[in-house]
């Protein structure tokens, strides 16, 4: 009886021990599949991206053209973080000629020459444009509505001393009102003409709010129509063509990254993102993609 019960008991230990082995043996196969598992080992590499400062004027930013276009470019080249300034074109190229910006997207294209002539960018190239709109209360109070000469429709304005609201800030929408006003032989002044030394978003709100005029890209006040009472009421005048260029600065803290967004925005892939920018909404494009 003492050796049967001997028995009995050694092979119920021996099986223990033989399934423990077995659990052990599984578990060191399961770790090893998930050591060699060649998907479990594949880590993604990790893109340090470097900023680029791009200055640009204040009325492309506020058309929101920068909502989808630096995404694009940052994710054509996610070793670059763009970083926009968003300011007047003058002072754009003045942040070009201090080397406190990478790259310029502005448009004075007579001031963006000088610049590159005078050995601070490498390089101009015409990227896109839209026109210029003078833009008033629905009420009209200079009867300007339907015209297409922007130096006579200005002339009226001065005329009938319509609250005018100018930019006054040196950029690219302020030198062609100014140069407008000088076609029209009038040096604006008086109560009635406000120099309000703010970007585009911000005069287009002022107007709104004093029922007064003033000179608008056209995709800055489509993209904001739906905040105000501000209606088009000149348009079509030749003079009112508004081009914007793309122009690396010379001893750029990134140069390569200027270099970069300078050539993929004048490329088919840039192009297409301005081409489409508004369609959805507008029924037509914002800008229209002209690079050369």
């Amino acid at each position: 009886m003492i050796h049967r019960f001997k028995a009995s008991a050694f092979w119920r230990i021996a099986a223990l021990a033989l399934s423990l082995a077995l659990v052990f043996s599984l578990a060191a196969c399961s770790s090893t599949e998930e050591t060699t598992d060649p998907e479990a080992t594949v880590t993604e590499p990790v893109v340090e991206a470097t900023k680029l400062v791009l200055a640009s004027t204040t009325s492309t930013q506020d058309s929101g053209l920068f909502d989808v276009l630096i995404p694009a470019f940052e994710e054509a080249y996610p070793e670059y973080a763009v970083d926009v300034v968003a300011v007047g074109t003058g002072e754009a190229l003045a942040l070009g000629e201090s080397k406190d910006a990478d790259v310029l997207l502005v448009h004075a294209k007579a001031s963006e020459e000088e610049f590159v002539a005078n050995g601070f960018g490498t390089e101009r190239h015409d990227v896109m444009y839209n026109d210029f709109i003078i833009v008033g209360p629905e009420s009209d109070p200079a009867g300007i509505a339907g015209m297409t000469d922007a130096a006579a429709a200005l002339t009226k304005i001065s005329e009938a001393e319509a609250t005018f609201v100018s930019r006054g800030d040196d950029s690219g929408t302020h030198t062609k009102e100014l140069s407008i006003w000088a076609a029209a032989d009038i040096e604006p002044a008086g109560d009635w003409y406000l120099s309000a030394g703010q970007g585009m978003g911000d005069v287009l709100k002022l107007a709104d709010e004093k029922l007064g005029y003033t000179m608008s890209d056209r995709a800055t006040y489509l993209n904001l129509m739906d905040t105000m009472d501000l209606v088009i009421l000149a348009e079509g005048d030749a003079i009112m063509f508004n081009q914007y260029g793309v122009i690396p600065v010379v001893d750029a803290t990134n140069m390569e990254g200027a270099q970069a967004f300078a050539d993929w925005i004048v490329s088919a892939e840039g192009q297409a993102v301005i081409e489409t920018y508004g369609v959805e909404k507008f029924g037509q494009p914002l800008f229209i993609p002209n690079a050369s």
